[in-house]
């Protein structure tokens, strides 16, 4: 990897990880860059989880500077799906998934939609709490997320953000802290089988990561201070042009 190479890597980062905790999809940014420098897909893929797990280390202590947080039921999600991704991440060492893209890319569209639409929540509320009833399916959904964000990663932020948004009375910017700390427990697991699997590049993964963290260190605070409205409009943004990019690239 030249100095050139490195550079488009960090800037790539900073910008997957700006998406990734404001809405989603910043793996459908990074992983085609680094095929395109050169990594065999699964080789991609398994790189990119450096990068993701450091970005939400960052992310999570960024709302967590800002008093947003919750804890026991995000690390109750983050378990379940942990399990799912050790599954998802065994298949991702040697499946493809371009139909499941398109797939993806329909279910993104109608949750960022039912996202958009939903209730908003007054400024004023300061706690926000779940319910037993809704915990447990909530487990259990999140048991599926897992496997998906094991197999793949990229959109899993939408899948989550619009669980969570159906489940529960919380806002965008609390679903949004939940989001990152939960990605960050079930990456841990799939970050392990891939090495495991040596699937690793290293050196790709650690500049990847530099940037990943930077974007999400600066997301994490900004969208706390901005409120709900910024983080739906990078969910408009994103989501048109991920759906477009899964459908014709």
């Amino acid at each position: 990897m030249d100095f050139f190479d490195a550079m488009i890597i960090l800037g790539v980062g900073m910008l997957a990880g700006i998406l990734n905790t404001m809405a989603g999809g910043g793996s459908l940014i990074s992983l085609p860059i680094l095929i395109f420098l050169g990594l065999p897909p699964a080789v991609a893929n398994a790189t990119n989880r450096i990068a993701i797990f450091s970005q939400n280390i960052f992310a999570v202590a960024g709302f967590k500077s800002k008093g947003v947080s919750e804890f026991r039921y995000s690390f109750l999600l983050g378990c379940t799906a942990l399990i799912g991704a050790i599954i998802g991440a065994k298949i991702a060492v040697d499946i493809r998934g371009e139909l499941f893209n398109k797939i993806l890319s329909v279910i993104m569209v109608l949750v960022v939609f039912a996202t958009i639409r939903g209730k908003s929540k007054p400024k004023e509320i300061k706690r926000e709490s779940a319910r037993l009833s809704t915990k447990i399916p909530g487990a259990v959904i999140f048991f599926f997320i897992g496997i998906y964000g094991g197999f793949i990663q990229a959109g899993v932020g939408f899948l989550i953000i619009g669980t969570l948004s159906a489940l529960h009375e919380f806002s965008l910017v609390k679903i949004n802290s939940m989001k990152v700390f939960i990605v960050l427990v079930y990456t841990l697991a799939a970050l392990a089988v891939f090495i495991y699997e040596g699937k690793v590049n290293w050196l790709y993964g650690i500049v990847l990561a530099v940037g990943n963290s930077a974007g999400a260190w600066f997301a994490s605070r900004w969208t706390v201070e901005k409120g709900d409205g910024a983080v739906k409009i990078f969910l408009v943004i994103a989501v048109i042009a991920l759906s477009v990019k899964l459908w014709l690239f």
